[in-house]
């Protein structure tokens, strides 16, 4: 395969990679390289490289990578990686504007600080918020699409600002305009009370560390739920709770979670997902669907 050089890019002044590895930058610690991996210095840099890039290089934007499962054989083309000059957070009356790499915890705890409420919920979301704009992410009752004023979007044409109604939230899915990368996001609050505020943020935190896997390699939330049912309901009533395909297994602590135990690759991760979805079919008739989003190239 013909690799593409870094200057076929237009010029730019963020740090550019061939052939760059990924899985140490997922939750899961698995999968391939980049063929380029972009880390735009700054909103101004990522729209040069949106409007200049050559078409035919495909174009994969990766936050957090918590809800990612990075294939083995890597992604072709120009992979995308918002990090420092996408993290600023800053109070906004009574709310929030914080940039698409900023951790969704640590916008929840800079509302705090400032004796905001309403985004208390945040801190059970593994991931940033650009992520977390782009697939309307939610927990504990709450989802972005309730908070959201507006998010700032790059795309090939230019910064657009976008309502929550113009982005056309849904479970777990934001319409975003093609090649549209989120860079920045205005989250309503309101003013509370600071114990009131750290007592529900405790509360999340504690609930999540029961009922989850959270110092394991995982992806987070692996299937969405369907209408009426619980995800991990339906993978514990079809005998796949501790499920194993290699060193990939199904969480004893909550089904829905996947976990790499020390070399899955990603086939061993994805082939026991679809090994799931394969058992709860026959037990319910249900189908599940992917929330883990699947990137990459399956390995030759």
């Amino acid at each position: 395969m013909q690799h593409p050089a870094p200057t076929a890019l237009p010029p730019l002044r963020g740090r550019v990679q061939q052939e760059a590895p990924l899985a140490p930058l997922t939750w899961f610690r698995t999968g391939g390289p980049a063929e380029l991996l972009v880390r735009p210095a700054d909103v101004d840099d990522l729209l040069l490289l949106l409007r200049d890039r050559p078409r035919g290089l495909p174009l994969t934007v990766i936050g957090a990578a918590s809800n990612l499962l990075l294939r083995d054989g890597g992604v072709r083309g120009i992979v995308v990686k918002l990090a420092r000059g996408f993290s600023d957070i800053a109070v906004d009356g009574e709310g929030i504007v914080a940039g698409a790499a900023a951790l969704d915890a640590t916008v929840a705890e800079h509302a705090a600080a400032a004796g905001l409420a309403g985004l208390e919920f945040l801190c059970g979301i593994p991931g940033a918020i650009g992520g977390a704009v782009a697939m309307n992410a939610g927990a504990y009752g709450a989802e972005v699409k309730d908070v959201l004023d507006w998010a700032e979007v790059a795309t090939p044409q230019g910064l657009l600002r976008l309502s929550a109604e113009e982005l056309g939230f849904t479970y777990r899915h934001a319409s975003l305009p093609q090649d549209g990368v989120v860079v920045r996001a205005r989250l309503r609050a309101q003013p509370g009370e600071a114990t009131a505020i750290a007592a529900r943020m405790n509360a999340i935190r504690a609930a999540r560390e029961e009922s989850q896997p959270v110092r394991a390699r995982t992806g987070g939330s692996t299937f969405k739920n369907p209408d009426g049912h619980k995800a991990w309901a339906l993978i514990d009533a079809a005998g796949c709770r501790g499920l194993r395909h290699g060193d990939a297994q199904v969480s004893e602590k909550h089904c829905n979670f996947l976990l790499n135990l020390g070399t899955a690759s990603a086939a061993d991760l994805e082939g026991l997902g679809e090994a799931v979805r394969a058992r709860v079919a026959a037990q319910s008739g249900v189908t599940l669907e992917w929330e883990i989003r699947r990137i990459g190239e399956q390995a030759a």
